[in-house]
């Protein structure tokens, strides 16, 4: 029987031949253990012995000692390995049997693969364990068995050095094509000029935080957004927990066709308006918008289903209304401050994992309606502090006739308040607001109203 200790079943898999010749190879050339070294670990052999001399290795170039002959059973004997490896005759066999260093990385690459298939067993078999454990809790179920599939693809992610001049060429190169395009910013365009003057667009693998008291327009901004970022061919997932599928569908139609909302909710409509209601739905068929109803949805929850979406269909920002209706499970029921701080932690994580956009509505706390000046400010964030620490940006909504309804100064307007910016200055921009269909504009694109009076649902 061979001498190496097996850790996985004889029938994982393995090659035997890619990983002698990736050690050979190394002895042929000592430089070329560098190029696989950073992708490779010890575990990754399967043999065990070839483990023992791939740590060896490792110690030597640890201490910059030469790699050969002489140094490397000398290593093995100091371990008390060299007689398990097989002694020096196993190491001469070695290179005896590797033709060339040359395709040292492609041995490198036929062992890390085989390495990363008997990880994925080993990861089906503790979720085989998780599913089979009836005491578990479903969602930690799933969570553990996100955790173990994805330990094996984290693994698999190596991020090199990239040179200045290469990192500056993609940067001239994108910055050319928004200039050619006319976008003013590097971020994706939120469709509101003046915001994105400020803000610089969303930035992939931030958390956007759209904060307001009840009543303001929070979801409405952020289906604004939705529908102009989507109108760029930008792939926008939604998980609305406030309101159902049809009601955020409504919404979006009565924004697109200037048909009021309580006209749609009791269908009288003329028939020139049914003309537009229809070009609208089709119009808005097409886009490339994805909408999710679940009702306390919890994080792991949300991001499975951002990693589906993106895997299938692309995505570049989720959206979430809001923060505070999600649920983080059981473990945090009786600590709502905790509870938030993991939410808000997650939405965080899930940003900078798949690399989008996270943007999220939050509520604001009474504090504001206890203050003569009831702009928002970021002491005002309900619940959790965190929000702001993991924010990339804080944003709050406030218009001013929510608290003074007879006003007859700007009665449409509606102020957007930049607060924290990790990326940049901070600011006000103001919006223009159409009551009666829930929608968001730049003041300067619109006739101002004066005459819209409808209540904002």
């Amino acid at each position: 029987m061979d001498l190496q200790a097996q850790r996985t079943p004889l029938q994982a898999p393995m090659s035997q031949e890619a990983e002698q010749a990736l050690l050979g190879a190394i002895l042929l050339e000592p430089k070329a253990f560098l190029s696989v070294a950073s992708f490779l670990k010890a575990e990754d052999f399967f043999i065990k012995r070839h483990e023992y001399i791939w740590n060896a290795l490792s110690r030597l170039q640890e201490r910059n000692d030469a790699i050969d002959y002489v140094t490397l059973p000398r290593e093995l004997q100091d371990m008390g390995l060299l007689d398990e490896v097989g002694g020096q005759a196993y190491l001469t066999s070695l290179v005896n049997n590797t033709p060339t260093a040359i395709h040292v990385e492609v041995y490198g690459e036929m062992v890390a693969r085989t390495s990363t298939r008997r990880k994925m067993l080993g990861a089906a078999d503790s979720i085989r364990q998780f599913a089979l454990d009836e005491e578990l809790p479903i969602d930690k179920v799933i969570d553990e068995a996100e955790q173990a599939l994805f330990a094996v693809s984290n693994n698999q992610m190596k991020r090199e050095f990239v040179p200045i001049e290469a990192a500056a060429s993609e940067y001239y190169d994108e910055l050319e094509r928004l200039l050619e395009i006319g976008v003013g910013s590097i971020g994706m365009p939120t469709g509101f000029n003046d915001l994105d003057g400020l803000l610089g667009g969303f930035q992939k693998s931030d958390l956007i935080v759209f904060a307001g008291r009840p009543g303001m327009g929070k979801t409405s901004w952020m289906l604004s957004v939705a529908l102009n970022v989507a109108r760029l061919d930008r792939r926008v997932a939604i998980f609305t927990m406030e309101m159902g599928v049809e009601q955020m569908v409504q919404r979006l139609i009565s924004m697109e066709t200037g048909i009021g909302i309580q006209q749609l909710r009791t269908a009288r409509i003329s028939a020139r308006e049914h003309t537009r209601l229809t070009e609208a739905i089709g119009r808005i068929s097409n886009l490339p918008l994805f909408i999710d109803d679940t009702p306390s949805i919890s994080p792991v929850e949300m991001r499975t289903k951002c990693r589906r979406l993106q895997h299938e269909y692309g995505l570049d920002i989720v959206m979430v209304d809001y923060m505070q209706l999600m649920s983080a499970g059981r473990a945090y029921e009786n600590n709502r401050v905790q509870e938030i701080s993991y939410i808000s932690r997650s939405l965080k994580e899930l940003a900078r994992e798949l690399n989008v956009t996270v943007l999220s509505t939050a509520q604001l706390s009474r504090a504001v309606e206890q203050r003569q000046d009831k702009r928002p400010q970021l002491s005002d964030l309900r619940e959790s502090g965190t929000i702001e620490q993991d924010a990339d940006a804080v944003l709050f909504l406030y218009r001013d006739e929510v608290y003074n309804p007879d006003t007859t100064e700007f009665p449409n307007q509606a102020d957007v308040l930049l607060s924290k910016h990790r990326h940049g200055p901070t600011g006000a921009v103001q919006l223009y607001f159409e009551k009666s269909y829930t929608r968001f504009k730049d003041v300067r694109k619109v006739n101002l109203n004066l005459a819209d009076i409808s209540n904002l649902d």
